[in-house]
Formats: C-alpha cells, structure tokens, sequence
C-alpha cells in the first residue's frame, strides 16, 4: 500500500441542491482543484472522490455528491446514487445558501440521525448571498453545528475544517486494532498467505498487509508463511506462536496443522469484528443449519476484480452451503458497492470480510439487513461453520462464540 485505503479513511459527504457550491467547497477544503466548478446546474454527476490528509484528524475521504434537486429520470438516478453515499458517510456536510433549507435539507439531516452520523450545516456562497442568521439560529437549536462559508474569498474555510475536527467520530477516527489486542508486545503470531491464482501479481492483499502492520504497531513478532510451509514453520520456533491467522480459504489444511493448544483464526473473522459486528454475524452463521434446498442467499464480495475458475464468492461458498442445505440453493451475487434495494426474499446474507468498505458502510449494510429479517455472515464465518471449525475459528473471542452457541 502506497497510501491509507479508502476503507481506513474517515468519508466526509458534501450534500445539497444542485449550484449551492459543493464542489467549489471541496476544492476550497483540498486546497486544490479537485472537482469541475461550472455555474451550469448540475455539473456533478456521479460521486467525486478526494483522498485527503486533515491534521490532526488524519486521513480522510471527501466525496462530491451531485444536486439533490436534480430533475428528469437521469437526475433520479443521481439522486438515488447521493442517497446511496449516505451508507458510507461517517460526516455530512449539509451546503445550502442563504435561507433555502426545506424538505431535501432535512431528508439528509434525518437519515444522518437515523445512522448516528453527525452533521455540519453549512451556508455557503456568504459571499453573494448573506446567510439567513434566524435559519442558523434554528439549526443550532437542534444541535447541529453551522458554519458560513464562501469558497470564493476562503470566509468560513479554516472555521469549516476546525468543526469537522470536533465533530469527527473518535471511535471511526482511531480505528480499533485488527488482531494487535488479541496478542502480547513480543509475542509470535503465524500469518498462513496463500499464494493462488487471486493473490495479486508482486502484491499481498489488504487484509494482510493490514495485519502485518497491526501487529508491528503492537511490537509483535510476525512470521508470514504459505500454507505448505506452516508446519515446518511452528516447528522452527522455541515457543508455540500467540496466534494463527490463516486466509479462510486454506482453513482445513491450516487447522490440521496447528496445535489444539494454539489459537487459530482468519483474515475474515477479524475482519468481521474490525468491520461490522461480529457477534451478530457469528449469531448469522446459525442460519446455515436452517437452510433448505431453493432457498435464495446472496453472496457479496465488494471487491472489483474479476472473478477466477474456481472463486470463493461465486463457486466454493455456494458449493459448501448447498452440501449443507442438502441440495442446491438460488444464490445471488453482487459485488462492489451495488446492495439489493429488497433484502425480503433472502434466508441469508453471506458478506465478504469488507476490507474495501468503510466500518459505516458495513454497518449500514448489516441494519439494513437486521430491518428486513435477515440473518448476515462472512466469508470466514461461513467457511468455518461448514467445516466444522466454528469453534476452533472463535477460540480467541469467547464472547463471540458463547452469541453462536446461544443462536443455535
């Protein structure tokens, strides 16, 4: 990894009506010109992205949105697409300029709420239009935080970045440990990376990498083998490692190669609880034990590669549960950022481990699922649980095990 991935940046939504100055907004918070500025209604059409580093917050994600107010059956869509950036935002700025505030202002601020995501409104184009002090005077009786802007003089600019510094989420802004709380300053963990035809040329995927980094972070010993090497490898060592992380996929060979006496799970099952909520996705894998043949699952990978001859998401994990149901199942793909509007038809939802989605996005996905009914799991829970290694799997988070067995 060059940089931070956008799944560990904190992602800022810029909201509003079409011509309120969101994008000139952006490139005034960039510094730079990041976004197309036209006086043309709606200019911005798809979401714009902007990798930033704000101090002292860190990294963070400013994403463009086009107008709310935006017309025709295209602009719909537009609309649709804005909306869907609000799955992922852990900070909305609200624009608007002078005192139009209404029904599209408000539908942002609820759904924000709704999420537990802060608010900044924002009354920008100060320059041009005076900001109506009575409407700030009401926002800021509600609780939200306002802030007048123009992004043509910079008025507001610094104003602007210090709110976001204060209203930033400290639980999304230091993001906790992926496995460096599970282990020791000094201890061993074995790190199981298989090369296969998905691993990518001269690169480690980026939960891996990840976890290198974490364990370094925590002044842990790493050792990073293939799956043929593990048993040579902990023989090597003068002490049984504090933990083995195996990719999912190679969990059979993984397990049968550690010691009963040596924690032992997956890249997926941490990320599960770096991500998500890994008791309710632990409690989700119970549903496997429910399905019946013909039930629809969806699968989702939200990585864009293109998928292999023989691909966990679209061949190994339908072919594992289908010998669980007893028979074939109807099993549904999507993949990136596309989610189903309706998850009702569904007896499961089975996620990837979300190494490309922010904490929020997951989160949103899995409440969208708990409103429908819907029973969610991961990659590696799901493995593990149609292996028979569940238990071996959770063995380092017993909380997490005890919400399993009380679901079943």
């Amino acid at each position: 990894m060059k940089s931070t991935p956008k799944g560990l940046r904190l992602q800022i939504g810029l909201f509003g009506r079409r011509n309120v100055g969101k994008s000139s907004l952006l490139n005034a918070l960039a510094g730079q010109e990041v976004a197309i500025v036209s006086p043309i209604a709606g200019t911005t059409t798809d979401p714009v992205e902007k990798p930033f580093e704000l101090l002292p917050v860190g990294p963070v994600l400013f994403i463009d949105t086009g107008g709310l107010d935006d017309e025709g059956a295209l602009g719909e869509e537009r609309v649709e697409r804005t909306r869907r950036v609000l799955e992922r935002t852990d900070l909305a700025l609200v624009v608007a300029v002078g005192g139009v505030w209404g029904d599209l202002e408000e539908e942002i601020v609820a759904a924000s709420a709704a999420r537990g995501t802060p608010v900044i409104a924002v009354l920008n184009q100060a320059d041009r239009v005076p900001p109506d002090e009575a409407l700030a005077a009401r926002l800021a009786a509600r609780g939200l935080a306002v802030v007048r802007t123009s992004a043509v003089t910079r008025e507001g600019i610094a104003e602007l970045r210090e709110a976001i510094v204060r209203a930033a989420p400290p639980d999304l802004v230091h993001t906790p440990a992926l496995l460096g709380d599970l282990v020791r300053p000094g201890e061993a963990v074995v790190l199981v990376v298989p090369i296969d035809k998905e691993a990518p040329k001269g690169r480690l995927i980026l939960p891996q990498v990840q976890a290198i980094r974490d364990l370094l972070d925590h002044d842990a010993w790493c050792l990073v083998v293939k799956e043929g090497e593990l048993g040579a490898a902990l023989a090597s060592l003068r002490q049984p490692p504090a933990l083995v992380v195996t990719d999912s996929q190679a969990f059979r060979a993984v397990a049968d190669a550690t010691p009963a006496e040596v924690p032992m799970t997956s890249f997926s099952i941490l990320l599960a609880r770096a991500k998500g909520d890994l008791a309710e996705m632990v409690r989700g894998a119970a549903a496997i034990g429910r399905l019946a043949p013909g039930d629809r699952v969806l699968v989702v990978d939200s990585c864009s590669h293109h998928p292999v001859e023989d691909d966990i998401a679209r061949v190994k994990i339908p072919a594992w549960l289908a010998a669980k149901a007893g028979g074939p199942l109807e099993t549904v793909h999507f993949q990136g950022r596309d989610w189903p509007a309706d998850l009702s038809s569904f007896r499961l939802v089975v996620h990837c481990g979300a190494c490309m989605l922010n904490r929020r996005e997951m989160l949103s996905r899995l409440a969208r699922a708990r409103d429908a009914g819907v029973p969610v799991t991961n990659f590696g829970l799901a493995i593990a649980w149609s292996l028979g290694l569940f238990a071996r799997a959770l063995g380092p988070f017993p909380d997490a095990l005890a919400a399993g067995r009380e679901a079943q």
